[in-house]
């Protein structure tokens, strides 16, 4: 048996060290492509996500996660407390509805006249959808003029056929809808003013207008709560559901969300698994 020569300084050892370094880099490299937060950082996932009517530019992500059956869904039991305005609103209060140039109408609305609204009593609306009816009881004195606006796009059949497009069902628990596009984007062609006061909290039971996160942006869509929100006190609470819409709410919730689709958001919420239309809504009185 003979035993090879001993490597020369400068000869084939160079060239095994040489090796061993681009074999270790691409590894490297490997790794740091496949593994989110390794030498990169791993997505990050808004809380807040887009649950303001939100189009303006902004668009799904072209790869949203493709989570099929998550873990159940905890839903709480115990109804967030209808909010009261520490200090009364005048009575009639004056609201207007300027034009909404930025958002795609999709249906044609006649707003509200400008003018006086008032800031007392309430108003029964009842949701007819494809998963069950969901009750809801407009608050005037929380907020005249979305309450008006509310039922005037109610009245002209603004949200009949219409789909609830957003779904959560972890961080935000709730249900959007009233987008006549059906993807976020759309609107009635007119804005809402913001009636939202820094005491304000969110959670199951309540009803608050969506809006694009710019001042006096509110329009059509609206989240109907039905567990945990936490988001700051910006978007206007005009109502609560009623207990038995609460159970449909639940239901939806429990049947899941479709993370896979192109209407996903990509922070978890997206499209229910079962749809939600509106078949018709009708104003009580």
């Amino acid at each position: 048996m003979t035993w090879p020569d001993p490597p020369r300084r400068g000869g084939t050892a160079w060239v095994w060290v040489l090796a061993t370094v681009v074999v270790l880099v691409a590894a490297l490299g490997i790794t740091a492509f496949v593994t989110p937060g390794f030498l990169r950082p791993a997505a990050s996932v808004s809380g807040l996500g887009r649950v303001v009517r939100g189009a303006h530019g902004s668009t799904p992500p072209t790869a949203p996660p493709t989570t099929s059956e998550g873990p159940p869904v905890s839903i709480p039991s115990a109804r967030t407390p209808e909010p009261h305005r520490p200090q009364a609103l005048a009575d009639p209060s004056d609201c207007s509805y300027p034009p909404d140039p930025a958002a795609a109408a999709g249906k044609t609305a006649t707003p509200p006249a400008d003018g006086p609204e008032p800031a007392n009593g309430t108003l029964g609306v009842d949701l007819r959808t494809t998963a069950g009816d969901i009750g809801l009881t407009l608050d005037r004195a929380l907020a005249p003029c979305t309450v008006a606006s509310f039922e005037a796009l109610a009245k002209q059949g603004f949200y009949t056929g219409t789909r609830c497009h957003r779904l959560g069902t972890t961080d935000l628990q709730m249900l959007q809808c009233g987008d006549p596009l059906g993807d976020g984007t759309g609107g009635p062609g007119y804005t809402v003013p913001d009636e939202f006061f820094p005491e304000l909290t969110y959670g199951r039971g309540l009803v608050a207008l969506a809006n694009a996160g710019q001042p006096g942006s509110g329009g059509s869509q609206f989240f109907l709560m039905f567990g945990d929100t936490p988001i700051p006190p910006s978007y206007t609470v005009f109502g609560t559901i009623s207990d038995a819409g609460l159970t449909v709410l639940d239901k939806i919730a429990r049947g899941g969300v479709d993370t896979s689709g192109p209407g996903a958001y990509g922070d978890g919420t997206g499209p229910p698994n079962i749809p939600v239309g509106f078949t018709e809504v009708t104003v009580q009185g």
